[in-house]
C-alpha cells in the first residue's frame, strides 16, 4: 500500500518562487485578503469559474485580459451583454472560451446587479449571509449563482476573505491578511 503525502499548500507551493512570479505576487497581496469593492468581489468570481478544470498560474497570467474583456469586471456592464457581447468573449483568445462558462458569467453578473439593487451592494448581500460554513455556501451559491461548485467557492470565498484558510498561520503574509479584516475573522 503507498501512502500518498499530504497535499502541499499554496504558502509552501509558493516559498520558493520569485518575487516577480505571478503566483507568488497573487499569494503576497491578494489571496485572502478582505475585498470590500463589488467589482472585485464578481472579478474574483470570474477568474474562479474560469480556472475550474485549468491551472491557476494560467488563468493568473490571463487575469490582465480578463480585466479587459469584462471591462474591468463592471457588474453593470457585464449584466447587460448582448449575443454580440457573447460572441465577442467566445472569440477572445486572452480569455478562456468555453461558452458555459462565458454565459455563468454574464448570468452572475445579472444576478449580483439584482442583488445590488436590492441590499445597496454585492458585499451587503455576502455580509448578510455571514457567517456560514462551506456547506450552507456552496448551498446557497448553487441556488443564486451559475457555475457554482464547492471549490469554486470555497476558492472565492477563501481568497475574498469570507471563509478562512487562504494562508498557514506560519506563512509571513497571515498576519497582513489579518490586518485586512476578513470577513471570517469577525464572525
Amino acid at each position: 500500500m503507498q501512502i500518498k503525502p499530504p497535499p502541499v499548500s499554496y504558502c509552501e507551493q509558493v516559498r520558493a518562487l520569485p518575487q516577480d512570479n505571478v503566483d507568488r505576487k497573487h499569494h503576497d497581496h491578494v489571496h485572502g485578503f478582505a475585498v470590500k469593492d463589488d467589482n472585485e468581489l464578481f472579478g474574483r468570481l470570474v477568474m474562479e469559474i474560469n480556472q475550474a478544470g485549468l491551472n491557476w498560474t494560467l488563468i493568473l497570467k490571463k487575469e490582465k485580459n480578463f480585466r479587459e474583456a469584462f471591462e474591468g469586471f463592471d457588474i453593470s456592464k457585464v449584466a447587460a451583454y448582448t449575443e454580440a457581447d457573447r460572441l465577442r468573449l467566445l472569440s477572445d483568445a486572452g480569455i478562456i472560451r468555453n461558452r458555459r462558462k462565458v454565459d455563468a458569467v454574464i448570468y452572475n453578473a445579472q444576478v449580483i446587479h439584482g442583488l445590488q439593487k436590492e441590499y445597496g451592494s454585492f458585499r451587503s448581500w455576502l455580509d448578510r449571509q455571514h457567517p456560514m460554513d462551506l456547506t450552507g455556501w456552496v448551498r446557497l451559491c448553487r441556488k443564486t449563482f451559475r457555475f457554482t461548485g464547492p471549490e469554486i467557492v470555497n476558492e472565492w470565498l477563501m481568497s475574498t476573505g469570507y471563509l478562512p484558510g487562504a494562508h498557514e498561520e506560519d506563512c509571513p503574509v497571515y498576519d497582513k491578511v489579518i490586518s485586512s479584516e476578513p470577513r471570517w475573522l469577525t464572525g
